[in-house]
């Protein structure tokens, strides 16, 4: 089942990154790298093409109380929200207490390990203080960053699916799942 998330107070630190809730003030910030080309369409979304949009959604970033934004260096760069799972699509993981994870990162930091960072400072923060039992992240089959990222983090194959995207194709997906008890041992093994 869906547990409730409420990150309105938590702010979490790596070694790079503050992981936060959003501002009003972050909206240059946010329209900055969501209206370029490719970063929205990894994530099923197409580039923001005014800041008008970008300020709506970042609304719902707000009011929705369940998107962190990714901070680096006193600047907004992504965002990582903890999302509903599709329960009708995972019926047989009504007994659990689970949430599903999506991310998206400005183009400007690909490729230097932020992302993975920011992922995994949530699975800590989701099974240590909200107490999920399971997480699920998925991604485009297209998608190798995002498919590494999950690899990175723990992620394990759970089911192969589509998803019809805000510009209405349809991609394949992969959705993957991380347990606590998954979690727990690979904390074990890396002491």
């Amino acid at each position: 089942m869906n547990s409730e998330i409420d990150i309105s107070n938590t702010i979490l630190k790596t070694k790079r990154l503050i992981l936060r809730p959003w501002r009003n003030e972050d909206l240059d910030d946010f329209y900055e790298y969501a209206s370029v080309d490719g970063v929205g369409q990894m994530a099923g979304w197409l580039p923001h093409e005014s800041k008008e949009t970008s300020k709506l959604i970042l609304k719902s970033f707000i009011e929705g109380k369940k998107t962190f934004a990714l901070e680096y260096k006193g600047k907004a760069i992504g965002s990582l929200g903890i999302e509903k799972y599709d329960e009708e699509r995972f019926p047989e993981l009504k007994d659990l207490r689970c949430r599903e994870i999506g991310y998206v990162l400005s183009k400007d930091y690909w490729g230097q390990g932020l992302m993975p960072e920011a992922v995994s400072a949530v699975i800590d923060y989701l099974f240590k203080q909200v107490g999920l039992d399971a997480i699920l992240c998925g991604h485009f089959l297209s998608n190798k960053q995002s498919e590494r990222v999950q690899e990175k983090c723990g992620f394990r194959h759970y089911a192969y699916g589509t998803y019809r995207t805000k510009f209405d194709t349809i991609e394949d997906d992969e959705a993957n799942i991380l347990t606590r008890q998954e979690w727990i041992q690979a904390q074990r093994s890396r002491s």
